[in-house]
């Protein structure tokens, strides 16, 4: 998802109004008097430490600007930056687009190439923008700085700012990069003076998008720019042409949607109204099939469309009840679109076990319709067995409207289910097992694909037998893939939480080594401590209560 773009610092230069350039304009690239305005200041710095006020002494070459600046290597036209040489960067170049990642990352060592090619791109055409890269993995004070969660990582930083750099977002191909960043510095959209230039600038195999708008620079214009900026990918032109309006039969201002030349979407640019968040993720969700199926190949596509609700069908290709089942589900997913992504998730598809276990879809089930909230994580399930267009509208409908009931699954309570040591816990047992007033409870949540889970497993069993007979001390599992239990923080399976006696709100962590002694000792210092604060706490009731009685004599 893409967040709403932030703004540029205020010492940016103006960005040029939208639609000021012809398509056969050059790029404006910024002036070099303000590189030169802005090293001033850095070269009197550094002149003032090189030589002594009260003195005419040459500075010496030890003391020379040369090495007194850190170094700044390349690779592939690409800065390599650290801690010591990122200021540096930042004061001589005015627009710096940098790459956070992490060299063993399979997508960093995947979009490395391309930022490369665009690096070389950008330099060939003379453009006033250098790309850099810092490897976080030893230079992790970035990471906490720029609040980086994911790898690879892109931000933009203009005019030096090192406080307010702007995202870089779903953009993963060379020439995505550079008319990123062209659109950042430039003129964010074609300008189509004529009917010729429009016809030549519409796509007759792609897609193609145009802001009809008569007055280019006003609140709609910068809503559509916004947009420009935010799906590099699509080739985006404006217009005030009256003769441009007449050829398509325009007569408001209107952004416009084609594909493959003809128009399909058009969405009313009134001054207000326009949402430059919703409006990009509308065209975006263009860029995709109404419905898209999910594989290897489509799956970071459909996490790029910034839309947090998917709506997903579980059934398989070979079903006789596939093609009426899909046809409907297509034919709903073009009154949501922009609202709703809808997803076709083939249940045939062995590589697709990973995404059907997480929804915790069952062949009894199955064809199963199911919409998950990217934001939340919350799951809800269509109630009704059968996919058709009735029961999907309805479905979608109540979602949008926040009268759907959010789906919270439990297997069922195992027969025997507290009759050995490691206890075994689902979602309808777990809140009267944990939470209670007598037991220590220790579980282990799982998930029973997991190779790290499997090598675990023993060891919690020996755990188990360990405490089997400890009086008040519970050991138990939960296979967390098939149950929803709240919780907060989760991270990798398998993971430990601790519940003390009497609490139905605290939850403690389990940090340590997977072993059996790291387990136990843990289990008994909490053990420990719990009995300390017990102990603390009745001396002090019992104080009180004395007070009380002594109080009463008195009187």
């Amino acid at each position: 998802m893409l967040p709403r773009v932030p703004a540029i610092s205020p010492r940016t230069r103006s960005p040029e109004p939208v639609g000021s350039r012809s398509l056969s304009d050059p790029l404006l690239v910024p002036e070099k008097s303000w590189k030169t305005r802005m090293r001033v200041p850095w070269l009197l710095f550094l002149l003032g430490l090189g030589v002594l006020p009260s003195q005419g002494i040459e500075p010496t070459g030890e003391q020379s600007e040369e090495t007194a600046l850190p170094e700044i290597e390349e690779e592939g036209n690409v800065f390599i930056l650290k801690k010591s040489n990122f200021d540096r960067a930042l004061k001589e170049n005015r627009y710096l687009l940098v790459e956070f990642y992490i060299a063993l990352s399979g997508p960093s060592q995947t979009l490395a190439a391309e930022f490369a090619k665009a690096a070389e791109e950008l330099k060939s055409a003379a453009v006033d923008v250098r790309l850099g890269k810092v490897d976080v993995t030893d230079q992790k004070g970035f990471k906490k700085e720029f609040n980086i969660q994911d790898f690879p990582t892109l931000k933009f930083f203009v005019d030096g700012d090192r406080s307010n750099p702007i995202d870089c977002k779903g953009v993963r191909e060379a020439s995505a990069f550079v008319t990123w960043v062209r659109r950042r510095i430039g003129s964010c959209t074609a300008h189509l003076n004529s009917t010729d230039q429009a016809k030549a600038f519409i796509d007759p195999e792609g897609m193609t998008v145009i802001g009809f708008l008569k007055s280019p620079q006003g609140g709609a214009g910068e809503v559509f720019c916004n947009s420009a900026r935010s799906t590099p990918e699509l080739p985006f032109g404006t217009t005030a042409s009256d003769e441009v309006f007449a050829l398509f039969g325009i007569r408001e201002d209107m952004i416009v949607i084609f594909q493959k030349g003809k128009p399909v979407y058009s969405e009313a640019a009134e001054e207000g109204e326009l949402n430059d968040v919703e409006l990009t993720r509308l065209i975006k969700t263009f860029t995709m099939d109404l419905v898209t199926e999910y594989n290897l190949e489509t799956s970071v596509k459909i996490f790029d469309v910034p839309v947090e609700n998917h709506i997903l069908l579980f059934i398989p290709k070979s079903s006789s009840a596939f093609s009426k089942a899909y046809e409907d589900f297509k034919s709903v997913a073009q009154e949501f679109r922009g609202k709703i992504m809808f997803v076709w998730v083939d249940t045939d598809e062995s590589r697709n076990g990973r995404v059907i276990e997480y929804f915790q879809v069952i062949e009894i089930e199955v064809p199963a319709v199911q919409i998950l909230n990217l934001t939340s994580d919350a799951r809800y399930k269509m109630p009704a067995e059968k996919v058709a267009v009735k029961n999907l509208r309805s479905f979608c409908q109540s979602y949008l409207g926040g009268t759907a009931k959010q789906h919270l699954s439990s297997e069922e309570i195992q027969e025997g289910w507290d009759q050995k040591p490691v206890k075994v816990l689902v979602g309808k047992n777990f809140d009267r097992v944990v939470f209670n007033k007598k037991n220590h409870v220790f579980v282990m949540f799982y998930a029973p694909w997991s190779e790290a889970c499997q090598k675990v497993l023993p060891i919690w069993d020996e755990l188990g037998k360990m405490y089997e007979k400890r009086k008040h001390v519970v050991i138990a599992k939960i296979d967390y893939t098939a149950n929803n239990v709240q919780l907060l923080n989760v991270e990798r399976y398998p993971f430990f939480r601790y519940f003390p006696v009497g609490s139905a709100t605290q939850v403690d962590p389990y940090k340590g080594e997977h072993t059996l002694d790291a387990f136990a000792e843990f289990l008994e210092e909490k053990i420990k401590t719990e009995k300390q604060v017990s102990s603390k706490t009745k001396k002090k009731d019992a104080v009180k209560k004395e007070a009380k009685i002594t109080k009463k004599e008195e009187l």
